[in-house]
């Protein structure tokens, strides 16, 4: 008589979730409930910044896994000093840990306690811009000191090939240490969108975390260029964050004011952000770094004309002729003429073969169950 398996016990760990916005608490919160209904045993660890405002629970169960935040000093955002991280991971039992994100002090203390408590890790970089010029300049810097806890890791996973092959190369690592596990979307994940969205005529839709490098105030610089031939053009910028301020006065000296809305979306309201997508006459990402770019997925599968910046994971799309891309640091008028042409002869993919989350999931499922086998990478 066979003795049935005992399930993977998984500590997730990442610095922010839900209710905090952004891709990676997307990514963690769409693979952790997937990898649970697959038979994982999923615990999340994640923190309660001191910046926090509002009452959020130290822990509680969300669609099956059991979520964990420790209190944290998160000044500056980098930071995430957070006091308990190694003896929760002392007493959890883990088979595997999985760090999600890889750029704050938060994920290196979790290496550290797994390091020492001989618990085998993974970690998925998750990596992003900087709008510090200094802080940018800095990141390379900033990866070849954590490298010896990222050599030890069983796996390192990028969500594009331009990530992965970008890590390899400053980490100087092997090869077969590295893999490509994409973010997923499926519009059959969201059940409402499944009736057609009306076009709503010259909506420019900029999507993303209102920071510097995402580069919303280019758009805004260039509207006034596009109103010249599209009188209609009107932007719409879905985010929050620290750079909200400096758009609205950016607006209001260009005149643009009635022409530019800007608002959040919660970050688990997706069906109201597919919703908003679907209605874009196109939809832009004009930043300086992504890792892959969520919101050019959700897009393209709502067939929706996208319009990116030439750079990093954002020029893969370009590529495989799924987007058009402009340089970056265009001049407003030149950046208005790449708009332009996406308006009137939309690029719009007939066939879409992105992967979905459920396909993320699986390939973590199967990733965990070899890393929690005897070989190893550590250094």
């Amino acid at each position: 008589m066979y003795k049935k398996q005992k399930p993977l016990k998984v500590l997730m760990a990442t610095p922010r979730y839900f209710p905090e916005t952004g891709g990676t608490e997307m990514h963690v919160h769409e693979v952790g409930r997937r990898l649970v209904k697959s038979g994982v045993d999923v615990t999340l660890l994640t923190t309660i910044p001191h910046t926090h405002t509002g009452s959020v629970p130290t822990e509680e169960e969300i669609e099956g896994m059991r979520v964990v935040r420790l209190h944290a000093w998160s000044q500056p955002p980098e930071f995430f000093i957070t006091p308990g991280i190694s003896s929760f991971i002392q007493q959890g039992n883990w088979d595997l840990i999985h760090c999600q994100g890889c750029h704050t002090l938060f994920p290196i203390s979790v290496m550290r306690a797994a390091r020492a408590a001989k618990i085998p890790y993974v970690a998925t970089f998750h990596s992003g811009g900087h709008s510090s010029r200094l802080r940018t300049r800095l990141r390379d810097t900033q990866w070849k000191a954590i490298r010896s806890l990222l050599a030890n890791a069983e796996r390192l996973i990028g969500v594009s090939s331009f990530e992965a092959n970008y890590f390899r190369n400053v980490l100087q690592l092997p090869e077969k240490q590295f893999t490509v596990i994409p973010n997923g979307f499926s519009v059959s994940d969201q059940p409402l969108l499944t009736e057609k969205k009306a076009i709503e005529p010259g909506l420019i839709v900029s999507v993303g975390r209102l920071e510097r490098y995402k580069g919303h105030h280019h758009l805004v610089q260039a509207l006034p260029w596009v109103r010249e031939t599209h009188p209609d053009a009107h932007l719409l910028i879905l985010g929050a964050g620290p750079y909200e301020t400096t758009l609205r006065k950016l607006t209001q000296q260009l005149g643009m004011t009635e022409h530019v809305t800007i608002r959040a979306i919660p970050a688990n309201s997706r069906q109201e952000m597919m919703s908003q997508l679907s209605q874009a006459a196109l939809v832009t990402l004009y930043s300086e770094y992504e890792s892959q770019g969520i919101a050019i997925m959700e897009a393209l599968a709502l067939q929706r004309p996208v319009l990116v910046s030439n750079t990093s994971a954002l020029q893969e799309f370009a590529e495989k002729k799924l987007v058009r891309s402009v340089a970056l640091n265009s001049m407003p008028e030149e950046l208005a003429a790449a708009i332009a042409r996406q308006l009137d002869d939309p690029l719009i993919p007939e066939q879409l073969d992105s992967p979905t989350w459920d396909d993320c999931a699986k390939s973590l499922n199967v990733l965990y169950h070899t890393a929690t086998k005897p070989t190893s990478y550590f250094f």
